[in-house]
C-alpha cells in the first residue's frame, strides 16, 4: 500500500484515479467511425468537461458546456497494447480551416511505463551541453508521446506527434475514423475514434529501434489531454485534465489512470487456460502454469502421454519426443472448466 501510495502521488491530482475500460479480447473496437462498439462502455468510465480546466488561456474562466462539450472515453485489450480513445464533443464554433496549427485540438499525452520527467528537447536538463537541434533527434517525444489530434482533420493527417517519430501516428501504430456533419466555423456535435500505442522508447531511427510499453491488468500508465478551443483564429480556451499546463512536456504532470480488469458482465465465472515454457528441451522438461480466470480450488493435468499432476504450476519430464495433447481440469465454487490444447507441446 505504501509503494502505491508513493506512485500515485508522483501524478498530477494525485487525489484521483481514472480508468480504462478493457474490452473483451473477442469484442475488439474497429476503428471504422461506428462507434457502436463502445456502447458497452459503462458510463461511469466516461470523463467530462467538469473534469477539465482552464490554463494557460482562459485560466479561471468556468467552461460553459453550450459554448464546448467533451466527454471521452479510454479503452484497452488484454494482451494488445494499445489505448483507444472514443471522443463526444459539442462545439459552439468548430475550426479547422487552417492548413497548420490554429485549429481546434485534442491534445493527447501518454506516458506508459509511468516514467515521468520532461520528454520535449527544449525541456531537456541537457540543453546547456547539447544543442536543441540535437536533441531533437535523440529523445524528443522518446519516452513519452504528446499527439495534436486535430478535431476535425482536413487535408493533413489525423494528428502531429510533437517528438522526433512522425511514425508513431501511422498504420498499425495508430489508427483514426470520425463522424460530424457541419463546416468549419458551424457549430455541432462530433465523434473520432483512435488507437495508438505507446512506447517506452521512441525511437527517430524508427520502430525496430524502439520499445513498445506492455500494458498490464491493474497497472497504471500517465495520460492526460487538453482542448484547444480556437474560435476564428484565436484560441479561446485550453482545458485541461491535468489541471497544469506542465503536463503538455513534462510526463511528471499527467494523471494515473488504471488498466481495469473485464467487467462481470464480460467474465465467465470459471475458465481455464494455462500456458508452457520449455525449460530443458535436451531433457525434454517443460514447466506448465495455470492461466485460468475465476477462483479455483482444484487443477487436475494431463499430459498426454499418462502421466497427470494435481498442482497448480506443474514441471513435467517426457520421455520421449512427439506431440503432445495437453489437457488441463479446473474446478472452484462455480463449477468445473476443461482446457485443452493439441499439439502445442512438442518434444525430441
Amino acid at each position: 500500500m505504501l509503494i502505491f501510495a508513493s506512485i500515485l502521488m508522483s501524478f498530477a491530482r494525485p487525489e484521483k484515479e481514472f480508468r480504462i475500460f478493457q474490452f473483451p479480447q473477442n469484442q475488439i473496437p474497429r476503428i471504422d467511425g461506428d462507434f457502436s462498439d463502445w456502447k458497452m462502455v459503462p458510463d461511469s468510465y466516461t470523463i467530462g468537461t467538469n473534469e477539465l480546466k482552464n490554463t494557460k488561456i482562459g485560466e479561471g474562466i468556468p467552461i460553459d458546456p453550450k459554448d464546448f462539450d467533451l466527454n471521452v472515453k479510454v479503452g484497452w485489450v488484454n494482451g494488445l497494447n494499445r489505448l483507444y480513445f472514443y471522443i463526444e464533443a459539442y462545439d459552439n464554433y468548430w475550426d479547422f480551416s487552417d492548413p497548420v496549427m490554429r485549429q481546434d485540438i485534442f491534445e493527447l499525452v501518454i506516458d506508459g511505463d509511468i516514467s515521468g520527467g520532461p520528454f520535449i528537447n527544449t525541456e531537456n536538463s541537457n540543453i546547456n551541453k547539447i544543442p536543441k537541434s540535437q536533441l531533437y533527434f535523440k529523445g524528443h517525444g522518446a519516452h513519452a508521446q504528446n499527439y495534436h489530434v486535430f478535431t476535425p482533420v482536413k487535408d493533413k493527417d489525423w494528428a502531429m506527434p510533437w517528438g522526433n517519430t512522425p511514425w508513431i501516428k501511422e498504420f498499425p501504430y495508430a489508427n483514426a475514423a470520425y463522424s460530424y456533419n457541419f463546416k468549419s466555423g458551424e457549430s455541432g456535435r462530433f465523434q473520432m475514434e483512435f488507437y495508438v500505442t505507446p512506447f517506452d522508447h521512441a525511437s527517430f531511427d524508427g520502430p525496430e529501434h524502439s520499445v513498445i510499453s506492455s500494458l498490464k491488468e491493474n497497472e497504471i500508465v500517465g495520460i492526460s489531454w487538453s482542448m484547444l478551443d480556437f474560435d476564428g483564429k484565436q484560441c479561446e480556451s485550453f482545458m485541461n485534465l491535468s489541471h497544469d499546463l506542465r503536463m503538455i512536456n513534462n510526463a511528471s504532470y499527467l494523471c494515473a489512470f488504471r488498466l481495469m480488469p473485464l467487467e462481470p458482465a464480460f467474465r465467465k465465472p470459471i475458465d481455464a487456460n494455462w500456458k508452457f515454457f520449455t525449460e530443458n528441451r535436451e531433457q525434454r522438461i517443460i514447466r506448465f502454469y495455470d492461466n485460468s480466470v475465476g477462483e479455483i480450488t482444484k487443477w487436475h493435468w494431463d499430459f498426454g502421454d499418462g502421466e497427470t499432476s494435481d498442482v497448480k504450476n506443474p514441471v513435467h519430464r517426457y520421455k520421449s519426443g512427439k506431440e503432445w495433447v495437453v489437457i488441463l481440469t479446473v474446478e472452484g465454487p462455480a463449477g468445473k472448466s476443461v482446457r485443452s490444447k493439441v499439439w502445442d507441446v512438442v518434444t525430441e
